[in-house]
């Protein structure tokens, strides 16, 4: 196919969402006022099997008990290129569209990613183009980005519902990506209301953890030389950490912030039991084990100095995000065209985590940051200015890439799968999450 026939159809294929803009927006909207929290987004899952039902593809539903996965072609010829958006939202109170109950508001823009999921797949689908494309197109919508609220979790865990904490995680244990050779997801960038794109590089892995100090209650005035003062304990261990801090190396960004879910029961008595929740983060894999050993020993040591008993549960996170340059190459070029030369911008490490890291580590995958939004992630003042820069645009480059991979015999495809070179296979994979799962001193935690 001649580069004049691939650039008609990028041309035709953005026409075509540009039409159905307005409904794209309404659809992130409409997430953005009922957010879910992770492995619970039933609404947001309906919405986006209306979407792929008025357009005509053809879906399955309940993948790791919300996700969505549709394809452009029935049947799966040749490569298969996934583009995803996550359901969730995370806990953010005080955001204009925080849920009241849940505290669940989409302070990390997951309802834009799902707006560049649905758009992407209306442009590709009403387009007409599909049997110009050699190969196929996967749309994933995918639950529990977010890696919070641990105890329901594990909860699911134990009633065989799901294997880890990630929606990503669960739908590569499941199979759900076997047939995926290619991967592109975006995410927004804070504090950028302009027409922006960053091309991302890599982030940050993370270990999960739970820690509990089990002391001896007894009354705080009366005879607390009687008890055994579990909050001083994780007060110790938690300083423990922050003196190890001079030995984490630069160049491998480890964070460890914790917090404190559980402090004592009442005031009046000597804590007993107290319980922390927190993430090592890292550059590496090498070094999220390495300083969560460190990090076990100085835990361990809070308790010991007190005489409590620590137990510390880790439960595997994320792995580090790792974008393929040839990916980014080809996303820049497609950027050139609808955006000017300086608002396209080469990004750093990310010190974050996400599960996509999971799914860079099996196939070459991209992950943009996309502008028009203000405020920071997370927080309170996040706040969309620009629907079409943040979920409109993006669903344009993640058609125009796809166009590029799958035109003519799809030989770019080909070439970026030849040339990709995994971390690991899934089964390697599955055996290094399931070797993070550790507990140190007992099974209360």
């Amino acid at each position: 196919m001649s580069t004049e026939e691939i650039e008609k159809l990028k041309q035709l294929v953005c026409k075509t969402i540009d039409a159905n803009s307005g409904k794209i927006i309404d659809f992130s909207k409409s997430v953005e006022k009922e957010p879910e929290l992770g492995f619970k987004e039933e609404k947001t899952s309906k919405k986006v099997r209306d979407i792929f039902d008025s357009i005509g593809l053809k879906h399955r539903d309940g993948l790791a008990i919300t996700g969505v996965k549709a394809k452009l072609k029935d049947g799966h010829d040749g490569i298969n290129v996934a583009v995803l958006g996550e359901l969730d939202a995370v806990i953010c109170r005080g955001n204009k569209n925080t849920d009241p109950e849940t505290g669940a508001a989409h302070t990390c823009g997951h309802h834009l990613q799902l707006g560049a999921l649905i758009g992407s797949a209306i442009g590709l689908k009403l387009s007409g183009i599909a049997d110009k494309l050699n190969g196929n197109v996967t749309f994933m919508a995918v639950p529990s980005e977010e890696c919070i609220e641990f105890a329901y979790r594990q909860k699911l865990i134990q009633q065989g519902k799901i294997h880890f904490l990630g929606g990503k995680q669960e739908l590569i244990y499941q199979g759900e990506f076997d047939d995926v050779d290619i991967a592109m997801m975006m995410h927004s960038m804070k504090n950028c209301p302009n027409l922006t794109v960053l091309l991302g590089k890599s982030s940050n892995g993370f270990l999960a953890k739970t820690i509990q100090y089990i002391g001896k209650a007894a009354h705080a005035a009366e005879a607390p030389e009687q008890g055994i003062n579990a909050l001083n304990a994780a007060m110790i261990g938690l300083m423990g950490v922050n003196a190890l801090r001079e030995t984490f190396k630069d160049e491998d960004y480890i964070r460890f912030h914790p917090i404190i879910t559980k402090g004592g029961d009442v005031v009046n008595s000597v804590p007993d039991d107290v319980r922390i929740e927190s993430y090592v983060r890292a550059r590496t894999i090498d070094a999220m084990v390495k300083t969560n050993e460190k990090v076990d020993r100085a835990l361990k040591a809070g308790g010991d100095a007190v005489g409590a008993k620590t137990v510390i549960r880790t439960i595997p996170g994320y792995l580090p995000l790792e974008c393929s340059q040839e990916l980014n190459d080809m996303y820049r070029r497609n950027c050139s065209e609808l955006l000017p030369e300086s608002g396209v911008l080469e990004g750093g490490h990310f010190f974050a985590s996400t599960d996509m890291g999971d799914v860079s580590q099996l196939i070459p995958s991209i992950h943009p940051y996309i502008g028009g939004v203000s405020g920071s992630l997370h927080e309170k003042d996040f706040n969309v200015e620009d629907y079409y820069a943040a979920c409109v645009l993006p669903a344009k480059l993640f058609a125009m890439l796809i166009v590029d991979l799958l035109a003519g015999s799809a030989e770019k495809g080909k070439d970026v799968i030849k040339n990709f070179k995994p971390q690991l296979s899934k089964e390697e994979y599955l055996k290094i999450l399931n070797g993070f799962n550790k507990v140190i001193g007992g099974e209360k935690c």
